[in-house]
């Protein structure tokens, strides 16, 4: 297995790469990425981990300060991209990152509330370890359509100290960009 650290900053990526190097082809069975941008909730997003085994995509999200409260409105989308294509993602799992709450893998046509469709019929789980600041999010390859490829785009958001909305969320990257793709090892 192969692996594939991409160390970003927003305005330095290309330096960053650089200066990093790429240990394998951007086609690699798993990648890491860093997410330097802080917010103000209990999901600050710091880096995503993308494995794209035999059986299943697995994507671990790293935070600071993952909170148990149901007031820090803790939650994240994860969308999954497994046809080159079509732009948009496919599928996304979606749940809360707090004590209680729940997670659903949807069809998707794109990003956002508004493009989320019927649920997902196959394996998929989403735990979270608060002492690590981890949410980890397994689905199967069998629910994903058996894709060779895939790429994802991670968005978190919570509920500022102040009570309100997290707005735009914290994205790994830009807006709604990707991850590179992964093949499956």
């Amino acid at each position: 297995m192969t692996s594939t650290t991409l160390s970003s900053a927003v305005t330095a990526l290309s330096v960053a790469a650089l200066a990093v190097g790429l240990a394998a082809p951007a086609s690699a069975d798993s990648i890491g990425v860093r997410d330097p941008r802080d917010t103000s909730h209990g999901s600050d997003l710091r880096a995503v981990h993308v494995e794209h085994g035999d059986r299943d995509l697995v994507v671990t999200t790293h935070h600071t300060n993952l909170r148990r409260d149901p007031a820090s409105g803790s939650s994240g989308s994860v969308y999954v991209d497994t046809d080159p294509a079509d732009r948009g993602p496919e599928i996304v799992l979606v749940g809360g990152y707090f004590v209680g709450t729940d997670y659903q893998l949807l069809h998707t046509e794109g990003f956002g509330r508004r493009s989320w469709g019927t649920p997902v019929d196959g394996s998929y789980e989403m735990t979270v370890d608060y002492a690590k600041d981890q949410v980890r999010m397994r689905m199967s390859r069998a629910s994903l359509g058996r894709p060779d490829r895939v790429r994802v785009a991670v968005r978190v958001s919570g509920t500022r100290s102040d009570g309100t909305s997290g707005g735009l969320g914290d994205w790994l990257g830009e807006p709604r960009s990707w991850t590179l793709w992964v093949d499956r090892d």
